[in-house]
């Protein structure tokens, strides 16, 4: 099983002989004071570019406000951009019950499908501010859209240089995506993150405060409330913004691929001895 239960556990640790008999009580006080803690899991994926290091420890000198081993000027920003695709506007059914003494909010679980938005934002890592738009689909045109509401503004427009982060998504992959906003504004640096690594980029910590905050239960009346829900969040979120407090530094993915470098040389080990075992 990969979701295990007090019960389901108790009942292996004896089946198996770790222990005669145990309560389910004592089962639970040892798995919530130990290190291990099997009921749960963590999605995470290898670094697989193989210049992984380098293209992060680009974006990271970013936030720290170095660029090729050199400090910022006072007219050099650095923004993250991303897009959150399909998110859903779901009417229900029945109308969803507000929640009552002892009664949370029940939701019909039937719903209307009334199509998706893709959310598109932007993040300026320094000064906290934020840029967002909702569109039917995400592309090329809807990204662009999304650079130009952030570069039509000051003080990007008459800004010394403007590094726009970004992840290898198809709307903005590769040397084209770097030439075509260049051609407009030539302040305009584009940075990509490595492949598989659009955690290293901030807007995406915003956006899993949206998703914790705001689409769950997926309960809007069509496409337009959802609208309005997203920017009407976005607008409450920035009141308050303050620049993320960014830990992972330039140094800390050489640390990391170390690290999965002794891990795999260690797993190769195990199972080259198991192979090789009487």
């Amino acid at each position: 099983m990969s979701r295990w239960s007090v019960a389901e556990l108790r009942q292996e640790a004896m089946a198996s002989g770790i222990v005669v008999k145990i309560t389910g009580t004592t089962l639970w006080r040892w798995l919530s004071q130990d290190a291990l803690r099997p009921w749960r899991h963590r999605r995470w994926i290898f670094p697989r570019d193989p210049e992984f290091a380098r293209k992060a420890g680009r974006a990271l000198d970013l936030y720290q406000r170095r660029w090729n081993a050199a400090a910022l000027g006072p007219h050099d920003d650095v923004v993250c951009a991303d897009e959150k695709t399909s998110i859903q506007g779901r009417p229900r059914k029945h109308r969803s019950l507000p929640p009552a003494p002892g009664r949370p909010i029940y939701v019909e679980h039937e719903y209307a499908r009334a199509g998706a938005l893709a959310y598109l934002a932007a993040w300026d890592v320094h000064r906290a501010k934020l840029f967002g738009r909702c569109e039917r689909k995400n592309g090329i045109a809807a990204f662009g859209r999304l650079v130009a509401q952030v570069m039509g503004k000051e003080p990007y427009c008459s800004a010394n240089r403007v590094f726009l982060i970004a992840d290898n998504g198809s709307s903005h992959r590769g040397q084209r995506a770097a030439d075509r906003p260049r051609a407009r504004w030539p302040n305009l640096v584009l940075v990509h993150t490595p492949v598989h690594a659009s955690w290293l980029d901030q807007i995406e910590v915003y956006f899993a405060i949206v998703q914790r905050k705001l689409p769950t239960p997926s309960d809007f009346a069509g496409l337009a409330a959802l609208k309005r829900a997203l920017i009407g969040f976005q607008n409450r979120y920035q009141r308050s913004a303050k620049p993320f407090r960014w830990t992972f530094t330039r140094h800390d993915p050489h640390r990391l691929l170390a690290r999965l470098r002794l891990h795999r040389h260690a797993s190769g080990r195990t199972i080259r001895s198991r192979n090789t075992s009487p």
